[in-house]
């Protein structure tokens, strides 16, 4: 491919909306526009992509050299800027996202349970001032959220305990859409907003964490506006016709699988079952594969295997040999950007830079005179002169990449 059929357009500056170098390096090497939409060559890169994923199958990831984090189903990428939340064990690699992700619950007691009894509390309608009030901490205390089944209005009644945050993506799961409950739909129900309890509703469906039954003598709402009853235990003062685990992971909870403390982190989603997010992908390959001067995308997810340039010679035609060379390789199956420009050589080396083909090729004239060219990986500090004729005899890849290897580069 050539530089001017893609109109390559690079940038001196990184934009002004680049909340990330990798993504600053996608723009100034034209892979993106500054409103993240692929570009010519971008489309180039995702189509690589696209078809190195269909022939590498399940070595795809390992062959792009970057951080991941996952699970059966999902692949992420841990990048600050990430559009998910994830939880991850760093000791076991157990990987979900935070609204779904399970973990080690503690807390269960042999407390005895205690008689039911109503107290006073007033103008204590949310957890924290509950706990304040009475003194206790809030895992002594059961909060209720109200909602109700999109389809029928029922009201869904979820009690975890008062120092747990629900996950709504887990209440999904058990009893299907829902919304927030309405006071008519509380008020039929005999529930009071900010005193409900699951106790002698009608026509409600209650749904507990699992750890709830293992957790006695909590305070809960009265169904009485200013009151709570102290030590209601489930079993003996409510039932439920769910149990399940609704509460949502956070850092430093107990892994589910090992016991280790759990990291919670942003990331792209780069694969979900057998779909690709290609545009995520080439981001990560970014993030992670940059130096100061532009991309360093390492074989074979960079798009072209090559960068091949030419120097303007003062007594003979460098451009000949060039094109000749870049015939050559496309005929060996090598993918070559060339630069087919009549620019500066400085603008040729910079923009090279910044595109990050994994290999450089400058053909000049002070070589050219020896029958030689100039070979330098991007990662490298040091290029090497190599026969013109090695590179013109290849017959496939296998053999460029020992060329190259030998030269050890």
């Amino acid at each position: 491919m050539k530089y001017t059929d893609l109109s390559i357009q690079t940038q001196r500056d990184a934009p002004n909306n680049a909340r990330t170098q990798g993504f600053g390096f996608l723009v100034r090497a034209n892979y993106l526009t500054r409103e993240n939409q692929p570009t010519p060559l971008g489309e180039y890169a995702l189509k690589h992509l696209e078809n190195l994923s269909a022939n590498l199958g399940d070595a795809f990831f390992s062959n792009l050299a970057i951080p991941l984090i996952k699970n059966e189903e999902e692949t992420f990428f841990p990048l600050k800027t990430g559009s998910h939340e994830v939880i991850h064990c760093p000791a076991c690699g157990y990987t979900a996202r935070s609204e779904l992700a399970r973990f080690a619950k503690s807390g269960a007691s042999t407390e005895e349970p205690l008689p039911v009894e109503k107290i006073e509390t007033p103008e204590c309608n949310t957890i924290e001032d509950l706990a304040h009030f009475l003194g206790i901490p809030k895992e002594k205390t059961a909060k209720a959220l109200l909602y109700t089944h999109q389809s029928d209005g029922k009201l869904v009644f979820a009690v975890v305990r008062g120092d747990m945050q629900l996950s709504e993506a887990k209440l999904k799961e058990q009893v299907g859409d829902i919304k927030m409950a309405d006071y008519y739909a509380m008020e039929a129900a005999g529930a009071v907003p900010g005193y409900a309890a699951p106790i002698d509703l009608k026509n409600t469906l209650i749904i507990v964490d699992d750890l709830i039954p293992d957790s006695p003598n909590l305070v809960t709402g009265a169904n009485d506006e200013g009151y709570h009853l102290k030590n209601v235990n489930y079993g003996r003062d409510y039932s439920a016709e769910i149990i399940a685990d609704l509460v949502q992971a956070k850092e430093g909870d107990a892994c589910v699988d090992c016991g280790k403390p759990l990291s919670e982190l942003s990331a792209d989603l780069l694969k979900s079952k057998d779909d690709y997010n290609f545009e995520k992908i080439l981001h990560a390959l970014a993030e992670t594969h940059h130096d100061e001067n532009g991309l360093t995308l390492p074989h074979p997810t960079a798009p072209f295997d090559v960068y091949l340039m030419n120097i303007p010679g003062k007594t003979m035609d460098t451009g000949i040999s060039t094109t000749q060379l870049y015939e050559k390789l496309g005929a060996a199956n090598i993918s070559v950007l060339l630069d087919d420009r009549e620019v500066r050589a400085g603008v040729k080396f910079n923009d090279a830079d910044l595109i990050g083909c994994p290999i450089r090729i400058t053909v000049g004239e002070r070589g050219l005179q020896d029958g030689m060219v100039e070979l330098k990986p991007r990662s490298a500090s040091q290029k090497s002169l190599v026969r013109l004729t090695s590179l013109t005899g290849l017959t496939g890849q296998e053999d460029f990449w020992n060329l190259v290897n030998n030269f050890s580069l």
